[in-house]
């Protein structure tokens, strides 16, 4: 069994991702399990950036192969944004999920709909001598005015999947990690880390 560290301290992710690496001859470790404590800017110009910084950083750190991600949504209407900004876009400090979700919706109020939008992830695998590794995915949808289903976090209940009918909150999580852009990158990273580990 080999050991790999998921470089995120959100929870969401965390889940998501062992969902993902299920069944791989891997033992997956989290931030808190090694009791590493550390916040990593999201300063680059591209999700790449953002992805490796992270995997990087927590690779150096433990000494293990990490996996980092960096993800963000880009609403038509808006120019593509929040994007890159997806988790600082709201002004107000310390911004909850929900907060997030209002503050792009007043944005969009006087925007015609459709508000179509997609779900961007890369994922940066780096190995302890800081070797780096991209996989990246994709989800179109469209954003929507009213918060629909419980699971998932972020944009996840007002971004539909208009192929479903649904929302990416009321997926359940083996629906998600088949449809969202995060499951669409650890899918495409999966056959490179089988190659970086040697699995």
């Amino acid at each position: 069994m080999l050991n790999i560290l998921i470089a995120t301290n959100n929870k969401g992710k965390v889940e998501e991702i062992k969902a993902l690496l299920e069944g791989l001859d891997l033992v997956l470790f989290t931030p808190e399990d090694l009791g590493i404590v550390l916040e990593v800017p999201e300063d680059g110009q591209t999700y790449a950036d953002n992805a490796s910084k992270k995997a990087v950083r927590f690779a150096i750190l433990s000494g293990m192969f990490a996996l980092g991600d960096d993800s963000g949504l880009e609403v038509d209407a808006l120019d593509g944004q929040p994007g890159l900004h997806s988790h600082r876009f709201c002004p107000i400090l310390n911004a909850t999920d929900s907060d997030r979700r209002k503050y792009l919706l007043e944005k969009l109020r006087d925007k015609p709909r459709p508000w179509t939008a997609r779900f961007q992830a890369t994922i940066a695998i780096a190995s302890p001598t800081g070797g780096v590794k991209l996989a990246a995915g994709q989800c179109e949808g469209e954003i929507i005015p009213e918060e629909r289903g419980a699971n998932g976090f972020g944009y996840d209940p007002i971004f539909l999947i208009p192929g479903l009918g649904q929302t990416m909150a009321e997926l359940g999580m083996i629906e998600k990690n088949r449809l969202s852009h995060r499951a669409r990158a650890v899918q495409n990273a999966i056959p490179i880390l089988k190659e970086m580990l040697g699995l």
